[in-house]
């Protein structure tokens, strides 16, 4: 499997161009290169880069427009509801986890229902923005189904992730961003990308078998079974139903045949400071992370983590020694690259 070695700040220098020769604002395509790099110096790779060319794709064909005109349906001092416009997900939910999270330092608490977005990338980077500001964040998004249902062999719910991060004192803060699938599913381009099979009980083919060959693997398994699928029917419920806009209901019925990417979402702040001693609060997820951390191993393991704790650790190497993009993402991106006419960052 080859890799290649690239530094952050080029690669985010490079990503923000391709954006921005897309047509997006200079500052948008700043937000959006900056939350695809973040995953991937947090070895969250699968949302990382590897993203580009599907982004490009759905800018030029008219599903994702890079300057959407936001529109707040609802507005209460704690919440809102706005459509944006096929918007692309990182730079509207940067925008709207920003504002929620001015209305949760008023109110104390606030939510937010994203309605008509784009894929969002890693979602752990808006609850993470929350976690920065001594607050408690929460992020959901939807989309089309692409989960089976346990028992069946097709898919019926979408494998919403789910991201939640607390503040902290010596962590800075506790991140869990996950899947209600086994695994998320741009791990199968991942594999694809690097030509590898992927493990027993990630996926099923197209027509509904267990597969470990990533070039045929198209429905994901839910993490759990009915626990990960349960989740990801309620965030719809509470997403895409809430605002008017199923995504499941009108595939499942055959009242749509069209996979148009799109998307729901909600998102969430609670000002810790409004309930409790936010220092208290901090040195109290410190011991409780210190408390997991002291359990007795098993065999062979070296050592217990905290939510978001493996990922702060290949940040920092990763930050150091660069980020390796493999050959696969590397050729599917240099197709982009030239064709826009935009240069390598190596």
């Amino acid at each position: 499997m080859s890799q290649t070695l690239i530094a952050a700040e080029p690669l985010q220098a490079f990503t923000q161009e391709i954006f921005t020769r897309v047509g997006f604002e200079p500052q948008d395509a700043a937000t959006q290169a900056e939350v695809l790099v973040w995953a991937n110096l947090r070895g969250v790779d699968s949302h990382g880069v590897l993203r580009i060319p599907w982004y490009v794709e759905l800018v030029e064909t008219g599903l994702m427009q890079p300057r959407p005109k936001l529109q707040v349906l609802v507005e209460t001092a704690a919440a809102m509801l706005v459509d944006v416009d096929h918007g692309p997900g990182p730079v509207v939910t940067k925008k709207l986890m920003t504002q929620t999270m001015v209305k949760a330092r008023e109110a104390g608490i606030a939510w937010t229902f994203i309605r008509n977005t784009t894929h969002q990338g890693a979602l752990g980077y808006y609850s993470a923005m929350a976690a920065q500001a001594g607050m408690a964040g929460l992020a959901v998004v939807c989309s089309p189904p692409n989960m089976a249902w346990p028992g069946a062999k097709a898919a019926g719910t979408h494998n919403s992730p789910i991201s939640i991060a607390v503040p902290a004192g010596k962590q800075g803060r506790v991140v869990l961003d996950m899947a209600t699938s086994v695994a998320a599913g741009g791990k199968l381009q991942l594999a694809r990308d690097k030509d590898i099979p992927i493990p027993t009980g990630w996926a099923l083919d197209k027509q509904g078998n267990p597969t470990t060959d990533s070039k045929q693997a198209t429905i994901l398994l839910p993490a759990g079974g009915p626990k990960g699928s349960g989740l990801a029917f309620m965030f719809e419920c509470l997403s895409s139903l809430m605002v008017g806009n199923p995504l499941l209901a009108p595939m499942l019925s055959g009242r749509e045949t069209s996979r148009r990417h799109r998307q729901n979402g909600f998102l969430a702040a609670i000002d810790v400071a409004r309930f409790t001693d936010l220092g208290q609060y901090r040195a109290h997820v410190d011991e409780t992370v210190e408390g997991l951390k002291a359990l007795p191993k098993n065999e062979g393991v070296a050592e217990l983590y905290a939510p978001g704790e493996p990922e702060d650790r290949v940040a920092a190497e990763r930050s150091a020694k660069g980020i390796p993009v493999p050959a696969g993402t590397i050729s599917r991106i240099q197709k982009v690259a030239e064709r826009l006419g935009v240069r390598m960052p190596f």
